[in-house]
C-alpha cells in the first residue's frame, strides 16, 4: 500500500465509521467491474457514505491527497464507467437509499442516489404515481442520472435528463451545490441539470435527486407483432410515429433474439422479427389508437399480432424482453457479452438496422438485434470468447462499423449506455471542436482530475 493511500485510509477512518471503510479484497473485487466485457481493475479502498456531509469529507480528503474517486451505484453499466483504472477510492452509494420526499401535488419526488428504480416505483404506487425511465436493469437512480439512462418508455416519456428537476452535487473539492429548483421551467442561468446528467461521475457525485413522476395510466394494453423481416418491422414503427399515435413502448427483437427468449423464458413465440408494443391512457382513446396501429402494421406485412390487457400476461411479455441480455448470457456460458448502442434519426433507422443485421450475419458470431426503435436507438448483443483474439477482433470491428454508420448520418455513438471507457475513442469524431469545451469544463471543476479519470474525456493528470 502506497504512503498516500495509507494516509487517506487513516483519515477516512476518522470521518466514517469502521464498517463504512473497506480494503477487503472481496469487497474491492466486487467494485472492480461492471456488466461489460471491459478489463477489470481493483480500487484501493471502498467507502460507504450515509449522507451528503460524509461524501463531502471524502472528496475533500481525496482532493487533498489527489487520489482518484469513482462513484458506484449497482455496477450495472455496460461501458466500464465504474471500473477504477487509476485505482484509488470507490464511493459505494448503497447506504444512501432513502426516498426523502414525495410531493404528489407537484408530481415530484426527492431521493438519495442509491434508491433503485423498482424501490421508487413500489413507494410511488401508494400515491397512484410512477417513475417513467425503465432501462431494464434495476439500476440506482444516481447511476441512471450519471449515464443519462433511458429505455423502453423513452418514446413517450423521454430520457433521464428530461426527468431531473434538481440535483445536489458534491464537487471535487468537497463543496456541494444544487443545479436546479422545483419549478417546471426556468430561464435563469446556465442549464446545470443538463450538464451534470450524463457526466458519468467526472464532474461531481450526486447526493440527492429531485425527479419528475407521472400518474399511473387508467388503462394499459401490450401487444406482440410478428413480421417477415427486420426492415418491415422498423418501417412499421416509423409509420406509427409519423401518424402521431402516442405509443408508450415499441421494442424490436430480431429472430435470433426471439430464439434466445424462448429458451430462457420458456415462451413459445414465433421465431421471427417481432415488435413488443405498449399503449397507455384512457380506454376510449386507446381503442382508436390500437385499431389504427393494427391497420398500419398490416400495411407493412405484419403476419400476426396478439394483444394483452391482463396485467400478468403483460408482465410476462415485458419480462421476456427485459431478460433478453440474461437469456444470451445463460445460453452461452463462458462467453462475455458486448452490447452495442447507437442512435440515428428515425428516417435512417430502417436502413441502419438492416445494415447492422447484415454485418452481424457476416462475422459468424452468436448475437442478435434489439432496440428501442421508437426513438431510433438499437443494440446488437454479441457473445464473445474473450480468450479468442479473432472473435474479439471481429466484435470490435463490427461495433466500430455501426458506430461510424450512425455518425455519418448525424447520429450518436451511444444512445443510452454512455461513454465510459468503451466509447471514448469516438468522442472527437462525434463532437469535433465541442469536445474542447467539455475538456475546459472538466478542468475547471476538477483541476486535479480525480473524478472518474479516463472516462468520457482523456485528460492528462
Amino acid at each position: 500500500m502506497s504512503t498516500s493511500i495509507e494516509n487517506i485510509l487513516n483519515e477516512l477512518k476518522k470521518v466514517l465509521k469502521e464498517d463504512q471503510v473497506s480494503i477487503n479484497l472481496t469487497v474491492r473485487e466486487l467494485h472492480s467491474k461492471d456488466e461489460s466485457y471491459h478489463e477489470t481493475c481493483l480500487p484501493d479502498i471502498v467507502v460507504f457514505p450515509k449522507n451528503t456531509n460524509e461524501v463531502s469529507e471524502i472528496m475533500k480528503l481525496a482532493n487533498h491527497y489527489q487520489i482518484p474517486v469513482v462513484p458506484f451505484g449497482r455496477g450495472s453499466s455496460l461501458e466500464g464507467h465504474i471500473i477504477p483504472y487509476d485505482n484509488g477510492i470507490t464511493i459505494d452509494f448503497s447506504l444512501m437509499d432513502k426516498i426523502l420526499e414525495v410531493r404528489e401535488n407537484d408530481l415530484l419526488v426527492k431521493v438519495q442516489p442509491g434508491v433503485t428504480r423498482s424501490q421508487l416505483n413500489k413507494e410511488l404506487k401508494k400515491y397512484g404515481l410512477f417513475f417513467s425511465v425503465d432501462p431494464g436493469a434495476d439500476a440506482t437512480l444516481g447511476g441512471m442520472a450519471a449515464t443519462n439512462a433511458s429505455g423502453t418508455t423513452t418514446v413517450k416519456y423521454g430520457v433521464m435528463r428530461d426527468q431531473v428537476r434538481d440535483l445536489e452535487v458534491v464537487l471535487a473539492d468537497g463543496t456541494f451545490i444544487h443545479t436546479g429548483n422545483l419549478a417546471a421551467k426556468s430561464a435563469s442561468g446556465f442549464h446545470l441539470n443538463g450538464l451534470f446528467v450524463g457526466s458519468e461521475g467526472t464532474l461531481g457525485c450526486f447526493t440527492e435527486l429531485t425527479l419528475r413522476v407521472y400518474g399511473i395510466p387508467e388503462f394499459t394494453t401490450a401487444a406482440r407483432a410478428v413480421f417477415p423481416s427486420v426492415q418491415s418491422a422498423v418501417e412499421a414503427v416509423t409509420s406509427i410515429l409519423q401518424t402521431g399515435i402516442p405509443i408508450a413502448r415499441v421494442e424490436l427483437v430480431d429472430e435470433e433474439s426471439i430464439r434466445q427468449v424462448n429458451r430462457f423464458s420458456e415462451t413459445n413465440y414465433v421465431e421471427s422479427p417481432t415488435l413488443f408494443l405498449e399503449f397507455d391512457g384512457n380506454e376510449a382513446g386507446l381503442k382508436q389508437d390500437v385499431e389504427f396501429t393494427k391497420e398500419i402494421m398490416e400495411d407493412h406485412g405484419c403476419v400476426d399480432i396478439q394483444f394483452e390487457t391482463d396485467n400478468t400476461a403483460r408482465t410476462k411479455l415485458w419480462d421476456a424482453r427485459h431478460n433478453l441480455a440474461y437469456a444470451y448470457i445463460h445460453g452461452n456460458v463462458g462467453k462475455k457479452m458486448m452490447v452495442t448502442d447507437v442512435c440515428v434519426p428515425i428516417s435512417e433507422l430502417a436502413d441502419a438496422v438492416v445494415y447492422a443485421r447484415n454485418e452481424l450475419s457476416s462475422i459468424g458470431l452468436i448475437g442478435g438485434l434489439t432496440g428501442h426503435v421508437g426513438d431510433g436507438n438499437f443494440h446488437a448483443i454479441l457473445m464473445i470468447d474473450m480468450t479468442d483474439a479473432a472473435e474479439v477482433a471481429k466484435a470490435e470491428s463490427f461495433n466500430e462499423k455501426i458506430v461510424h454508420y450512425a455518425l455519418e448520418r448525424n447520429g450518436t455513438c451511444t444512445g443510452e449506455h454512455g461513454v465510459g471507457i468503451g466509447k471514448q475513442k469516438y468522442q472527437a469524431l462525434e463532437h469535433g471542436a465541442a469536445l474542447q469545451v467539455m475538456e475546459k469544463i472538466k478542468i475547471a471543476l476538477d483541476p486535479n482530475n480525480i473524478l472518474n479519470p479516463q472516462k468520457i474525456l482523456n485528460i492528462e493528470s
